[in-house]
């Protein structure tokens, strides 16, 4: 069984005891979550699909840890004209643990 949701703006797929790294959450870490926005559910070939989302389906999880990406070192140059830029990045991120999936 699987299932599709959107979590902070993005969809992945998710099954029951994944692990998924998700843009960073405001919830404290430990914390159970509900994810409610749940696009597609496919149990063993029986496929619900969303309108835009199934109704009454949701998707409980737990929140393991917040951490941050690798670095990107982002460069820009212009040749000849003396122009040098560096700058660097590094993403949020949030651990989370799938515990359920509910059709």
């Amino acid at each position: 069984m699987f299932a599709i949701v959107e979590i902070a703006g993005q969809q992945f797929k998710v099954e029951k005891d994944q692990t998924v790294y998700v843009h960073r959450l405001p919830h404290a870490e430990g914390a159970s979550i509900e994810l409610e926005k749940v696009l597609l559910i496919n149990n063993n070939g029986n496929v619900k699909v969303g309108l835009p989302t199934v109704s009454g389906a949701n998707i409980k999880a737990t929140v393991l840890s917040h951490l941050k990406g690798d670095k990107v070192i982002i460069f820009k140059k212009k040749r000849r004209k003396g122009y040098e830029k560096k700058n660097g990045h590094r993403q949020s991120f949030t651990k989370i643990k799938i515990d359920t999936i509910n059709a």
